[in-house]
C-alpha cells in the first residue's frame, strides 16, 4: 500500500478525532479523502506535525493524532525525546514510513536505509512504540487511540504518490475551523 491508500483505510478511525497532518501530499490526500474541521493541514512546516500535535494534546484532553512521515520526523528528531519525557495518554503519533521524501519526488530517506525509527523512538525513551505493516494499521491505530498511553506507531509502507490538486482552503480558514473543533 502507498500512503494515500493507508489514509483512505484509516479515515473512518481518524474522523471523530483531532488530526494534525504532515505537509504536502499527506495533507492533500487527507483533505481529498475526508476533509473536516478536525483535520489541521500543515501547509509549509516540514517536521512540525508531531510537535504541534503533541503540544495540542498537552493543552486539552481530547485524543490527538499526528500523522507524520519518516522524512519529516528525521528533520525534527528533537520531538521524540520531548514526547518521551512529557508523555500524555491522549496523544498518538503515526509515522508513515515509506522510506522516502514523498512530497518532494520520492528521494530516499535514511529511514529507507539504515535508520530504524522504531529503534530511534525507543532509544529516545518512548515507552509504547509499535511497528506495523500497512495492511495491519487500522486495528493497531484504533487500539492506540482507545488506550490511555501515548503511542508511537511506525507504519511501514510502499513509496508512491497519487496526482491531486493542492488544498485551496485559505490557511486562516484551516486554522479557524480547527480551533473551533478543538473548542467543541
Amino acid at each position: 500500500m502507498i500512503r494515500s491508500e493507508i489514509l483512505r483505510e484509516i479515515a473512518p478511525i481518524l474522523n471523530p478525532h483531532l488530526v494534525v497532518c504532515n505537509i504536502g501530499l499527506p495533507s492533500q490526500e487527507l483533505h481529498m479523502i475526508d476533509d473536516n474541521a478536525r483535520n489541521f493541514y500543515m501547509l509549509g512546516t516540514m517536521g512540525l506535525s508531531s510537535s504541534i500535535g503533541f503540544g495540542l494534546a498537552l493543552a486539552q484532553d481530547k485524543p490527538v493524532i499526528s500523522i507524520d512521515g519518516d522524512g519529516s520526523v528525521l528533520t525534527n528528531l528533537g520531538t521524540l525525546p520531548t514526547i518521551a519525557n512529557n508523555a500524555t495518554g491522549n496523544y498518538t503519533l503515526l509515522i508513515i514510513d515509506n522510506g522516502s521524501y514523498g512530497s518532494t519526488g520520492d528521494q530516499p530517506t535514511y529511514a529507507g536505509m539504515k535508520t530504524n525509527l522504531t529503534d530511534v523512538a525507543r532509544a529516545c525513551g518512548c515507552d509504547t512504540v509499535i511497528e506495523v505493516q500497512d495492511k495491519d494499521l487500522g486495528p493497531v491505530l484504533q487500539s492506540a487511540i482507545d488506550s490511555d498511553e501515548m503511542t508511537i506507531i511506525v507504519c511501514k509502507c510502499d513509496s508512491g504518490n497519487i496526482k491531486l490538486p493542492v488544498i485551496t482552503l485559505d490557511p486562516v480558514v484551516i486554522r479557524h475551523r480547527f480551533m473551533e473543533a478543538v473548542k467543541s
